[in-house]
């Protein structure tokens, strides 16, 4: 009879609307200013990826091994190369990353020996189309431009 009077009576809805209306008050509401102030970001948050390069000549760090790619469980990273006869090293031709699967675990940054593929703390990353997610080696090494907010 007990059980079936607290159905009736929605005790549990009173219970939890009487825990957010304590909890309205103004002191207790935090409210970030996003565009205007920049939120801190932790320190191993995992975002945009970007392919280094090297300071001194401004060439990619990357030597085309595939060891991303293969390790990617959203086979979402192509690397497409050619063997230079001349210097008998692969030449990067073509690298695209899909940031609309990625799950950004960080596995293609831990399997690159060379470090050229990281996962930086760039956090903004929309787009208005499925294209836009698909970034290009440019993209990758430029990073994502900021956008300067207007009201």
């Amino acid at each position: 009879m007990k059980k079936w009077l607290k159905r009736i009576l929605l005790t549990d809805l009173w219970r939890g609307m009487r825990v957010t209306f304590r909890n309205q008050k103004p002191s207790l509401i935090y409210t970030e200013q996003y565009p205007a102030e920049r939120p801190h970001v932790a320190e191993r948050y995992r975002g945009a990826p970007r392919l280094n390069i090297h300071p001194e000549n401004g060439e990619t760090l990357c030597i085309s091994c595939n060891l991303c790619a293969l390790i990617c469980p959203e086979n979402l990273i192509v690397v497409i190369s050619e063997r230079n006869e001349k210097t008998r090293h692969k030449e990067l031709i073509q690298f695209t990353y899909d940031l609309s699967r990625c799950m950004f675990c960080g596995l293609c940054e831990d399997a690159c020996p060379v470090d050229a593929l990281e996962l930086t703390q760039d956090f903004e990353m929309a787009s208005f189309t499925r294209e836009g997610q698909i970034w290009d080696r440019q993209m990758l090494e430029e990073g994502p431009l900021p956008r300067e907010y207007s009201s």
